[in-house]
């Protein structure tokens, strides 16, 4: 009966071996596709190694996380003695620019100054209230209209290059997180707001004394979530501003502070920068850790 010999066993022919040799091949062929897309079999190239987190404490030696090449975190920092006699800042790492993310906040508001010290006014009640928010809460909203206010990157040149920077750009349009900078120019940015003496101003381009009083002020008075950063490396006093962003390409952070912090009697200027952290909670770690260990250091001199 046709329908009985489908139910019996067949003898396993010549053609009988060579399906299941294909479905075989075929079986290898997938897993090892699954591997090189898992990264375990080729590893991640240079594009996907920077976007693979670090492995979590207790993830087997053997996982496919742990063995890829966790990305490390860049840091420079610049330390500059207010007190003491060298007069060039004090540099550890590669001075090469950074996301200013936040930071950026700071020069903002110096070109906002400018612009109000060559109109020969002071600021109105809007741009203190955006100020003030900029600096002392971060505030986008603010940062977003100063921006425009002075022009975006152009008008960010035309105050820098007044106020010494030689090393920073602005970032395109409407994205001043974007600013490069580095640290030896947020020294100079620092020295235009906390310098004294004749060195400290170039003449009548420079921030006027209630212009750089006004920031160093709002400095003082950031919100007490954001106080974190060089205020580390203080054993008193400190102003600061501090900035953090998110890259969407790789979801690393830049993690950076600035600003002046008193230890051991001297006044010091700050500019940590860093990027490719893992997280903000490491690059705030970073942040620190570096910033003590580059007053210290300066103290020791």
């Amino acid at each position: 009966m046709p329908y009985r010999s489908l139910l019996l066993p067949r003898p396993k022919t010549a053609g009988r071996r060579r399906e299941q040799r294909t479905a075989a091949r075929a079986g290898v062929l997938l897993a090892s596709v699954a591997a090189v897309l898992s990264g375990s079999a080729l590893g991640a190239g240079p594009a996907d190694a920077a976007a693979v987190p670090p492995a979590k404490a207790g993830t087997p030696a053997a996982s496919p996380t742990a063995a890829q090449p966790q990305h490390e975190a860049r840091v420079t920092a610049a330390v500059f003695d207010l007190d003491g006699s060298d007069r060039q800042p004090t540099v550890r790492g590669e001075d090469t620019p950074y996301d200013t993310a936040s930071i950026v906040k700071v020069d903002i508001l110096a070109a906002v100054l400018l612009q109000a010290q060559d109109a020969g006014r002071d600021l109105t009640a809007q741009e203190r209230t955006r100020a003030e928010a900029m600096i002392e809460r971060s505030d986008n909203a603010s940062a977003n209209a100063l921006w425009r206010q002075i022009g975006q990157a152009p008008g960010l040149k035309k105050a820098n290059e007044r106020l010494g920077l030689t090393s920073t750009n602005g970032g395109p349009g409407p994205k001043w997180g974007l600013t490069q900078t580095t640290a030896s120019d947020q020294i100079r940015l620092l020295r235009a707001v906390f310098g004294t003496g004749p060195a400290a101003t170039t003449g009548s381009t420079a921030l006027n004394e209630t212009s750089r009083a006004y920031v160093r002020t709002l400095m003082t008075r950031i919100a007490s979530d954001q106080s974190w950063g060089v205020s580390a490396a203080a054993d008193s006093g400190w102003a600061l501003k501090n900035g953090w962003l998110q890259r969407s390409t790789t979801d690393l952070w830049d993690v950076n502070s600035v600003g002046q912090v008193t230890a051991g009697g001297h006044r010091y200027l700050v500019a940590v920068l860093s990027d490719g952290n893992a997280s903000m909670e490491d690059g705030k770690a970073l942040v620190e850790r570096t910033a003590r260990a580059a007053v210290s250091s300066a103290s020791s001199h």
